[in-house]
């Protein structure tokens, strides 16, 4: 399966952003974990964290336990085959996470498993951010990236589950471009919250060279930044 730089965008964010709670993240859920990329990344910046990783395509979920047998976090990542909307999960989580698959209604390719990456594989986005509402702890947060193209439906999804957008930022892939993905931080919506911090942020600049915020955010994993 093909890392994207957008999921590496992703998982860079979400690493920051966790890294600046000052409460403890002791249990991580990444939803579709695909090769394993966010659950490593996140690995990488929390050495304690305990990260359970499901899959249920076969083929991905194989490479992503090749991939965890491979890297430093084997102790921390426990990769699961199976479906999330039946998995019976044992524990609420501190973090979620997920890239899902992106197109639910529109024509597919004649590659399977560029399909399964990016199509409707089982899941709905609905059905999602249920599994993410009954397996969240109290204080917990999520983390979603999504296509552009879906921002207000997700906040519209989002609100009927009593889910809070507390952040959310818009991605481009270069100043010239408009924005292409959307990332989402949320949590149980609380009594006491009412505004969302709204950024954005793009990949290239007018040089086609990675933007300062870019590289700020990936130092850390790419080697030539």
């Amino acid at each position: 399966m093909k890392v994207t730089t957008d999921a590496c965008l992703f998982g860079a964010w979400v690493s920051k952003e966790m890294q600046n709670e000052k409460w403890k993240i002791e249990n991580v859920l990444d939803i579709g974990t695909g090769t394993g990329l966010l659950s490593f990344m996140y690995a990488q910046k929390n050495h304690l964290a305990v990260i359970d990783a499901i899959e249920i395509d076969k083929e991905a979920f194989e490479q992503a336990k090749e991939n965890t047998a491979a890297s430093p976090f084997s102790v921390q990542v426990n990769v699961i085959y199976g479906d999330a909307k039946a998995f019976s999960f044992s524990k609420k989580y501190d973090l979620i996470i997920s890239n899902p698959p992106f197109y639910e209604k529109e024509i597919i390719s004649g590659n399977q498993t560029k399909n399964i990456a990016h199509h409707y594989s089982g899941i709905l986005l609905e059905e999602l951010l249920l599994i993410i509402k009954n397996n969240l702890s109290s204080h917990g947060v999520f983390y979603l990236l999504l296509p552009f193209k879906r921002n207000e439906e997700i906040k519209n999804i989002l609100f009927k589950q009593n889910l809070f957008i507390s952040e959310i930022v818009f991605v481009r892939q270069s100043l010239k471009h408009n924005y292409f993905r959307v990332m989402i931080k949320g949590n149980l919506k609380k009594e006491d919250q009412s505004e969302t911090i709204i950024n954005e942020i793009s990949i290239w600049d007018d040089q086609q060279q990675y933007t300062n915020d870019f590289k700020e955010l990936l130092k850390d994993y790419y080697w030539n930044l």
